[in-house]
């Protein structure tokens, strides 16, 4: 119970990383702050942290709503008056089309809640970390920092080298008030967010990249687990990690080491 009398919050908390996550911090003894999109995950999320005797406070919110997620943490503070762990993690994979197939307002889209929802949900939660330092962790991708050939994920993969560079430079910006930044950049793991993505034509902005047998080294054709990344995200959250910031983390079983 490592995180007895820690406050965390998790963006897409519903399902996946976020709800892998926000139950394993949990487990570790956090009380959870839950955001996302859908009020009925959450409150299942919800639940189940609360079986474990721990608080959950379920916030529907588009991370990408400056309105909505100032209010957020009005009620944020309201409740707990601090944070001490921020997973900043829901995000889109938007659409994947060769780069003159991209509409503006896709490619915004993508942006908006990877980007700029990452923004908003550190921007908010600064002020209630700094008194006492603690842990923010970022969720990337393999695309855009060590990965460039997945056809059409332009727009996506932007959005991920931001949340990198905006990672990074906070690792120093927030050093000064013991808050710790670090990345994490998943490869193919069994998440949700597979399943929405919107491909057209991809095969247009194929540039050929030859694998070995199994294209996951480590586990061959088989993905990673959310509970893979929620452990790490614990970790990252965790007194053990209290000399690493500014790091970005590959949990991909060497996929992205491949091309």
């Amino acid at each position: 119970m490592e995180l007895t009398g820690k406050i965390a919050c998790v963006t897409g908390a519903g399902s996946g990383l976020g709800e892998a996550s926000a139950l394993a911090l949990a487990e570790a003894g956090a009380d959870l702050v839950l955001i996302s999109r859908s009020q009925d995950e959450l409150e299942d999320v919800a639940e189940r942290i609360e079986t474990l005797g721990r608080k959950a406070l379920v916030l529907a919110a588009d991370i990408s709503d400056a309105q909505a997620m100032a209010e957020a943490f009005r009620t944020i503070k309201a409740e707990f008056g601090r944070l001490d762990i921020v997973f900043a993690n829901a995000g889109i994979n938007g659409v994947w089309a060769p780069i003159e197939e991209i509409a503006p307002h896709e490619w915004d889209e993508t942006q908006a809640v990877n980007l700029r929802g990452t923004y908003l949900t550190i921007h908010h939660a600064v002020p209630l970390m700094k008194a006492k330092g603690g842990s923010i962790v970022i969720t990337s991708s393999i695309n855009g920092t060590r990965t460039f050939t997945t056809a059409g994920a332009s727009a996506y993969a932007t959005s991920k080298a931001g949340q990198l560079a905006l990672g990074q430079m906070l690792a120093l910006e927030l050093a000064e008030h013991k808050i710790r930044v670090n990345v994490i950049c998943p490869g193919a793991i069994e998440s949700e967010i597979n399943e929405n993505t919107k491909a057209r034509n991809t095969e247009d902005a194929d540039v050929p990249a030859h694998y070995p047998e199994g294209e996951i080294p480590l586990t061959g054709h088989v993905k990673g687990k959310a509970r893979d990344v929620a452990d790490l995200v614990l970790f990252l959250a965790s007194d053990r990690a209290r000399h690493i910031t500014g790091t970005p983390v590959w949990i991909d079983g060497a996929q992205s080491l491949l091309v």
